[in-house]
């Protein structure tokens, strides 16, 4: 018997091994529901520590599970030149070492250059986000110690502005480590800013580090917890609070989706829904992109990684991405992501690929440095059936192929 999928191959192993589904979900620490649709071929194995553990645990090799040789297991794939530039400045410590804090410019010039970098990573330029970060971070790192009293406050709040736009970057590149401690930066500098929402976007980031790092019930935990601490707050007349809330709950709900808790998941996107028609317009205060448009793509993601392409496909029809501001490129590539991932979902591969041609056109490098697509291009590569051009080139420019 040929088998020509991932899922397939973790099936035929698991009763090899006498597991149930739910045995084996429980050792690997996912739900049944979440195995049984891998096992369909509804969603994949996007992390190669879950594939690790599992082929530990049914006694084979990660080779035999994914049917490919390993350099092509799922967190491969291309690298943005400059980040050991940018490990280099964030683990040099030296105020650790009483090193000198060199020249910095006025705040508002530093300011601006923080807004540069989220209007770039926003615009899914994330090559020009890792050439920034270096001479940003060198400036940004000695502004708690010598900020004069009256514009402490404003320094610390660029401060975690700059570390939020960091994380943001080494989260979608998968630099896991590093983007952990430039959210727990972020987050530590917040405490001691007299403001909610300084809080509310470093709690977002160190979310995001944690869901990417697998840490799924912490990163669940906090966003609820931090969702619920500023929504009382959240009133028409504090829009950046009910952006950062808004942002927070929608995260929360993808976090539920991951492990198929289908009810939470769309509470908690009920819950943003309602804080999106609180705001009114598609806008983005604390550089979350928050509203209603964003509301809308969340809900064709979280359809996705529930594994129900149904839903997504429908749900895509009422999303118009042309409400968004023109800047944010990420968001509006992300709706055809989700899209492709439905598509796939089916096995409807060309279908896929031409929502993956729409969002490379929206956002090039939203396709090159993002694992869940090198993933579905790998998955739909190995089913092909004869050669696609189209197909074969967009993994290359993805890094999938040479």
């Amino acid at each position: 018997m040929s088998l020509t999928g991932t899922g397939e191959r973790i099936a035929v192993y698991r009763r090899r091994r006498g597991l149930s589904q739910a045995a084996l979900a429980g050792l690997i620490g996912r739900s049944e529901s979440w195995l049984s649709q891998v096992e369909r071929g509804i969603r994949s194995v996007d992390r190669l520590s879950v594939l690790l553990d599992m082929a530990k645990i049914l006694h084979v090799d990660v080779e035999s599970l994914i049917g490919r040789p390993w350099q092509l297991a799922p967190n491969g794939g291309a690298v943005a030149q400059g980040l050991d530039a940018v490990r280099q400045v964030m683990t040099r410590y030296e105020h650790l070492l009483g090193v000198d804090v060199p020249p910095i410019p006025p705040l508002p010039e530093l300011r601006a250059q923080v807004a540069t970098l989220h209007e770039d990573y926003q615009a899914a330029r994330y090559e020009t986000v890792v050439r920034q970060l270096p001479d940003l971070i060198t400036l940004i790192d000695g502004l708690p110690r010598i900020a004069a009293d009256e514009e402490r406050r404003e320094g610390l709040c660029t401060y975690v502005g700059a570390y939020v736009g960091a994380a943001k970057l080494l989260t979608k590149l998968g630099v896991t480590d590093l983007a952990v401690v430039a959210a727990d930066r972020a987050a530590t500098i917040a405490v001691e800013v007299d403001s909610l929402g300084a809080r509310g976007m470093a709690a977002y980031q160190v979310v995001c580090a944690l869901l990417r790092a697998d840490r799924t019930d912490e990163a669940e935990r906090l966003a609820v917890s931090m969702a619920e601490k500023i929504h009382g707050s959240a009133t028409a007349e504090a829009p950046i609070l009910v952006s950062v809330a808004g942002a927070l709950w929608l995260i929360a709900a993808v976090a539920a989706a991951r492990r198929t808790d289908r009810g939470e998941a769309w509470a908690r996107l009920d819950a943003a829904n309602r804080l999106a028609g609180l705001l009114g317009e598609d806008a983005n205060y604390a550089w979350t992109a928050f509203g209603p448009t964003n509301v809308l793509i969340h809900r064709v993601s979280i359809a996705a990684e529930l594994g129900e392409p149904g839903e997504a496909l429908r749900a895509a029809t009422e999303v118009d991405p042309t409400r968004l501001a023109e800047g944010l490129r990420s968001r509006r590539a992300q709706v055809y992501l989700d899209l492709a991932w439905a598509q796939a979902q089916r096995k409807r591969d060309a279908e896929a690929t031409l929502h993956l041609l729409e969002a490379e056109r929206s956002a090039p490098e939203a396709i090159r440095y993002n694992a869940m697509v090198r993933d579905l291009l790998r998955e739909m590569l190995a089913r092909s059936r004869r050669p696609n051009s189209v197909l074969h080139d967009l993994s290359v420019r993805a890094g999938v192929l040479d």
